[in-house]
């Protein structure tokens, strides 16, 4: 008795487990790039940040990030003294909530410059003319 054995391969679930990844990467793509979101004060000032600058954003709720990596407070002094030691010259923009205390925008500042850096700005939402 002869047996015919016809080898195929059964695409449907491949091209299933593909789309889905798409999907998941179109939507988790958008939040990566553009960091956190935060409400930004409204200022005269352009708003442009530089790729090379590292943005540290500080949330409403105090949630302190560094680029989009959240940082517990009591770490962000350690955790800005490693990355200056690794790129000393690359200059820090500060992004706060509107909604934040002024005191914790200074206390982020204040870590800042204790680690080192001297290069540091405050980003704002330009105000519509």
């Amino acid at each position: 008795m002869k047996t015919n054995i016809h080898a195929e391969i059964n695409v449907t679930p491949l091209v299933d487990v593909c789309l889905v990844l798409l999907i998941i990467f179109m939507v988790t793509l958008p939040m990566i790039v553009n960091g956190v979101e935060v409400q930004l004060p409204r200022t005269n000032a352009p708003d442009g940040v530089a790729a090379r600058v590292l943005p540290l954003t500080i949330k409403d709720d105090g949630t302190v990030y560094v680029d989009t990596q959240v940082v517990r407070r009591d770490e962000v002094d350690a955790t800005l003294q490693r990355i200056h030691t690794k790129d000393a010259g690359r200059p820090i923009a500060v992004r706060a909530d509107k909604r934040v205390q002024y005191g914790e925008v200074a206390s982020v500042l204040a870590s800042c410059r204790n680690a080192g850096w001297q290069d540091i700005s405050l980003v704002g939402e330009q105000q519509p003319r």
